[in-house]
């Protein structure tokens, strides 16, 4: 489902004498359906950066991105929108949303763009809230108005609110609660047995052994990394 083939990726300090990084060199790795695969590696080895890449927000300097039958290094702009709006979902560390925007709305958005019916949309927005124990009286309210922890718990919710073939996660369970870390496994877990190939970083040792099959060290892929 998704399949990376010689990936790499360097940065240009245009700031300093147009100074050129390497910041990851020759990635290759596959993850299939239904299996969910850790990034790995010290602070600064590149695992944001992957992801990043992956999503198609940052570009690849050489290699293929393949998600499905889409190779994103390669994809029209109009083909990535339409791979992030139907198979690739992002769980980011931040909530970025339209301001004044109600939480309801911000969550049920993913499926309403899908041309799923508003009733259904909402309905499964307001499972996912619940679940989350983000209280009712802040669903008409906008999340940027949220303490950090909440507003988490709503990226989490509109991450899954479409049933993606694929998704990537970023510390999905950095500083929830037992309670709320129990329901975002879980959820993880749900999104496994559906078939959802998923990449992530869980700096979440217990979280990590619980739903990845397997580890990918992107320390390996860092040039001048010891060996």
């Amino acid at each position: 489902m998704i399949e990376l083939k010689n990936v790499s990726k360097t940065f240009t300090l245009h700031n300093q004498s147009s100074a050129v990084i390497e910041v990851i060199n020759d990635v290759s790795f596959s993850v299939a359906a239904g299996e969910c695969v850790a990034l790995t590696g010290a602070s600064g080895a590149g695992k944001s950066t992957l992801m990043r890449m992956i999503y198609g927000n940052y570009l690849t300097q050489a290699g293929s991105i393949c998600i499905g039958d889409v190779n994103v290094v390669q994809a029209e702009p109009r083909e990535v929108i339409a791979l992030r709006r139907e198979v690739l979902g992002y769980v980011s560390q931040f909530l970025r949303v339209v301001p004044r925007v109600p939480t309801l709305d911000v969550v049920a958005d993913p499926l309403r763009a899908l041309g799923v019916p508003s009733d259904d949309a909402q309905a499964r927005a307001q499972d996912l809230l619940t679940q989350l124990n983000i209280p009712q009286r802040l669903w008409s309210l906008s999340p940027t108005t949220f303490s950090g922890g909440e507003q988490q718990r709503v990226n989490i919710a509109r991450g899954f609110a479409h049933a993606y073939p694929a998704m990537l996660l970023d510390e999905p369970t950095a500083s929830l609660d037992a309670t709320n870390r129990e329901v975002v496994l879980s959820l993880i877990e749900e999104a496994k047995a559906r078939g959802c190939a998923i990449i992530g970083i869980f700096h979440d040792e217990s979280a990590r052994d619980r739903v990845c099959n397997r580890e990918i060290d992107v320390s390996a892929f860092t040039p001048g990394a010891a060996a």
